[in-house]
Protein backbone atom coordinates (compact mmCIF):
# COMPACT_ATOMS: atom_id res chain seq x y z
CA UNK A 1 0.00 0.00 0.00
CA UNK A 2 1.13 3.53 -0.80
CA UNK A 3 -0.27 6.65 0.76
CA UNK A 4 0.11 10.07 -0.85
CA UNK A 5 -0.49 13.36 0.91
CA UNK A 6 -0.36 16.66 -0.98
CA UNK A 7 0.36 20.02 0.56
CA UNK A 8 1.19 23.54 -0.54
CA UNK A 9 -1.96 24.57 -2.33
CA UNK A 10 -3.60 27.89 -1.72
CA UNK A 11 -4.60 31.22 -3.16
CA UNK A 12 -2.13 33.18 -5.23
CA UNK A 13 -2.31 36.11 -7.62
CA UNK A 14 -1.59 35.69 -11.30
CA UNK A 15 2.13 35.75 -11.91
CA UNK A 16 2.91 34.34 -8.50
CA UNK A 17 4.38 31.03 -7.45
CA UNK A 18 3.49 28.01 -5.37
CA UNK A 19 5.38 24.87 -4.47
CA UNK A 20 3.38 21.70 -4.04
CA UNK A 21 4.67 18.70 -2.13
CA UNK A 22 3.58 15.08 -2.27
CA UNK A 23 4.73 12.94 0.62
CA UNK A 24 4.64 9.21 -0.08
CA UNK A 25 4.57 6.59 2.63
CA UNK A 26 4.07 2.87 2.87
CA UNK A 27 5.68 0.71 0.20
CA UNK A 28 7.56 3.53 -1.43
CA UNK A 29 10.19 1.15 -2.80
CA UNK A 30 7.51 -0.03 -5.21
CA UNK A 31 7.04 3.37 -6.82
CA UNK A 32 8.12 3.42 -10.44
CA UNK A 33 7.00 6.95 -11.21
CA UNK A 34 5.31 9.95 -9.64
CA UNK A 35 3.17 12.60 -11.22
CA UNK A 36 0.92 15.56 -10.75
CA UNK A 37 -2.50 15.82 -12.31
CA UNK A 38 -5.04 18.58 -12.07
CA UNK A 39 -8.77 18.80 -12.53
CA UNK A 40 -10.88 21.91 -12.87
CA UNK A 41 -14.66 21.87 -12.39
CA UNK A 42 -16.38 20.36 -15.41
CA UNK A 43 -13.13 19.22 -16.98
CA UNK A 44 -11.24 15.96 -17.22
CA UNK A 45 -8.35 15.20 -14.94
CA UNK A 46 -5.17 15.62 -16.92
CA UNK A 47 -1.47 15.11 -16.46
CA UNK A 48 0.51 18.19 -15.51
CA UNK A 49 3.94 16.67 -14.96
CA UNK A 50 5.51 13.29 -14.34
CA UNK A 51 8.87 11.94 -13.30
CA UNK A 52 10.17 8.39 -13.62
CA UNK A 53 12.41 6.54 -11.22
CA UNK A 54 15.28 7.38 -13.53
CA UNK A 55 14.52 11.09 -13.44
CA UNK A 56 12.92 11.45 -16.85
CA UNK A 57 10.32 14.20 -16.81
CA UNK A 58 7.32 15.03 -18.91
CA UNK A 59 5.10 18.12 -18.92
CA UNK A 60 1.82 19.22 -20.35
CA UNK A 61 2.30 21.80 -23.07
CA UNK A 62 0.36 24.33 -21.03
CA UNK A 63 2.92 24.34 -18.21
CA UNK A 64 6.20 23.91 -20.05
CA UNK A 65 8.66 26.56 -18.99
CA UNK A 66 6.62 27.47 -15.93
CA UNK A 67 6.38 24.31 -13.81
CA UNK A 68 9.12 21.97 -12.66
CA UNK A 69 8.66 18.52 -11.16
CA UNK A 70 11.31 17.00 -8.93
CA UNK A 71 11.75 14.32 -6.30
CA UNK A 72 14.03 13.56 -3.42
CA UNK A 73 16.66 10.84 -3.74
CA UNK A 74 14.63 8.38 -1.70
CA UNK A 75 11.61 8.95 -3.98
CA UNK A 76 9.47 9.59 -0.93
CA UNK A 77 8.56 13.15 -1.81
CA UNK A 78 7.65 14.74 -5.12
CA UNK A 79 7.52 18.47 -5.69
CA UNK A 80 5.88 20.70 -8.23
CA UNK A 81 7.32 24.19 -8.44
CA UNK A 82 4.75 26.38 -10.15
CA UNK A 83 5.88 29.77 -11.40
CA UNK A 84 4.16 32.44 -13.47
CA UNK A 85 0.79 31.10 -12.44
CA UNK A 86 -2.23 31.90 -14.57
CA UNK A 87 -5.93 31.90 -13.68
CA UNK A 88 -6.39 28.88 -15.94
CA UNK A 89 -4.09 26.91 -13.62
CA UNK A 90 -6.84 27.00 -11.02
CA UNK A 91 -7.72 23.40 -10.20
CA UNK A 92 -7.41 20.65 -7.67
CA UNK A 93 -3.95 19.15 -8.00
CA UNK A 94 -3.55 15.43 -7.32
CA UNK A 95 -0.42 13.45 -6.68
CA UNK A 96 -0.20 10.12 -8.49
CA UNK A 97 2.08 7.14 -7.98
CA UNK A 98 2.65 4.12 -10.16
CA UNK A 99 3.71 1.42 -7.72
CA UNK A 100 3.97 -1.36 -10.28
CA UNK A 101 7.57 -2.21 -9.35
CA UNK A 102 6.11 -4.64 -6.81
CA UNK A 103 3.53 -7.37 -7.35
CA UNK A 104 0.13 -6.65 -5.89
CA UNK A 105 0.58 -2.90 -6.14
CA UNK A 106 -0.99 -0.58 -8.64
CA UNK A 107 -1.78 3.08 -8.97
CA UNK A 108 -2.43 5.44 -6.10
CA UNK A 109 -3.86 8.92 -5.76
CA UNK A 110 -3.66 11.59 -3.14
CA UNK A 111 -6.75 13.43 -1.97
CA UNK A 112 -5.79 16.61 -3.80
CA UNK A 113 -4.88 20.16 -2.89
CA UNK A 114 -6.68 23.19 -4.26
CA UNK A 115 -4.78 25.84 -6.17
CA UNK A 116 -6.63 29.07 -6.90
CA UNK A 117 -5.04 31.75 -9.06
CA UNK A 118 -6.75 35.11 -9.02
CA UNK A 119 -6.62 37.56 -11.90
Amino acid sequence: QVQLVESGGGLVQAGGSLRLSCAASGDTICIASLGWYHQAPGKERELVAGISSGGTTTYADSVKGRFTISRDKAKKTAFLQMNSLKPEDTAVYYCYADASDCPGHGHYWGKGTLVTVSS
